[in-house]
């Protein structure tokens, strides 16, 4: 079901649309095709930009537009754009949690029937999902991420499979045995709170619209949330957690565990010679033992504006950006996982995750997407965030109060209207 854009857009609508009248061809007579997408800090992305405008024998120019650091930044400013109908985007770089909301919104095309093969072959079907709305390709993934368990081997013999394992074996360790997560007020809680349910055996939404939260499962996975919160085991903190203070936890030295996405490897050797080379990794703990674990699935997928003007142009590079070449190079200068399962055993690939490539492999194939499906997903997360911080608030011993709250912000989040 398509919402109507917000009427909020209308004033940026004016303004922007005005501004996207400009020429948007070289003096060369290459077409510009103009790609809003995340920075990158390796310089990848202008890398293999120049390598399908070289390849494309004069037929386009990728330009490459910068978005703002921040994830909510990002998405507003594409926001503001696309909803203004905005035709100087051609390629829009999505966050795999955007793919759906734009869609709905009818702000991308649906990837064109004889290209879906090309876009598609060997993606891992959990990222896949992460590119559909109501059954439909929106959307080609470029590149993905998934988190880790990251432990000490020095102080850890073994790996723990289980959240119970962990944080009995971290108050164990005492002063060294601090658990690193991110559990912050924002987005990252909701990744956090989406695998934990997910490996409980439920799930926030089984659709759309409709609110999943079988309450026994997800109260242990609550449970675990609130134990971790009160456990001596908690990073002092852990309520203003994210990805950097938890990689930066680790690298002091007084944790024993971090969940943390790949970047983490190479930052540790760099900045914390003496904690790298005791470091481990291993598969995303689950809930109980008895059922897998559901690790986080992030990355981008590109699509193609709706209002581009030169759309078969857009698609041509969207499918020379996503080529095996160019995800290696991704992975090569940025540490970002391929999209594609087959690419995990190239070298690049081996070299870059040096004895983990097969658990991120692993874990991507078994991660469980967050419910992007949703065009209301804005509002979920913002929901599911202010319902369980902080953590430390949920009592592991009688989560049904952090779960009746979760539900009821949930079913909200899924009834309102309205895109920003």
């Amino acid at each position: 079901m398509r919402r109507v854009i917000a009427a909020a857009l209308t004033a940026s609508a004016l303004a922007l649309g005005a501004a996207a009248c400009g020429d948007d061809s070289s003096s060369s007579g290459q077409q510009k095709l103009t790609w809003f997408i995340a920075t990158q800090p390796g310089g990848s992305l202008e890398k293999i930009a120049k390598r399908c405008s070289d390849a494309s024998d004069g037929r386009y120019r990728i330009s490459i537009e910068l978005l703002p650091t921040q994830a909510d930044a990002q998405r507003e400013q594409l926001v503001r754009r696309l909803g203004a109908e905005d035709s100087s985007i051609d390629l829009v770089g999505m966050d795999v949690v955007w793919t759906g909301e734009f869609a709905n919104a009818g702000w991308v095309q649906e990837v064109p029937r004889e290209r879906r093969e090309a876009l598609t072959r060997n993606v891992f079907r959990s990222i896949l999902r992460s590119a559909q709305f109501e059954d439909r390709l929106y959307a080609a993934p470029i590149w993905s991420n998934t988190q880790l368990l990251w432990y000490r081997k020095d102080l850890v013999k073994e790996p723990p499979r289980t959240w119970d394992e962990m944080l009995d074996e971290a108050e164990r360790l005492g002063a060294k045995g601090k658990v690193q997560v991110q559990a912050k007020r924002y987005e990252g809680l909701v990744v956090w709170a989406n695998a934990m349910i997910a490996s409980a055996g439920t799930a926030i939404l089984t659709g759309p619209e409709q609110v999943g939260l079988e309450p026994r499962a997800t109260e242990r996975a609550l449970a675990l949330m609130g134990r971790l919160g009160r456990s001596s085991a908690a990073a002092p903190d852990i309520g203003t957690s994210n990805e950097d203070s938890a990689r930066m936890g680790f690298e002091s030295g007084s944790s024993a565990f971090m969940i943390n996405y790949p970047f983490v490897f190479p930052s540790a050797k760099a900045n914390a010679p003496d904690v790298f080379k005791e470091m481990g990794a291993a598969k995303y703990p689950a809930v109980d033992a008895d059922r897998p674990s559901a690790p986080p699935l992030g990355g981008f997928n590109i699509g193609v504006s709706k209002f581009s003007k030169h759309s078969d142009l857009a698609w041509d590079a969207v499918e020379c950006l996503v080529s095996k070449r160019n995800q290696l190079e991704v992975t090569e200068l940025e540490g970002l996982p391929p999209v594609r399962e087959d690419l995990f055993d190239e070298p690049a690939i081996r070299k870059a995750y040096p004895g983990f490539a097969d658990v991120i492999r692993d874990s991507i194939a078994d991660a469980s997407p967050r419910p992007s499906e949703s065009p209301a997903y804005q509002d979920l997360s913002l929901a599911v965030q202010r319902a369980l911080h902080p953590v430390s608030d949920i009592d592991p011993r009688d989560p049904k109060a952090a779960y009746d709250r979760l539900k009821d912000k949930v079913e909200q989040a899924v009834k309102r209207e309205g895109l920003l």
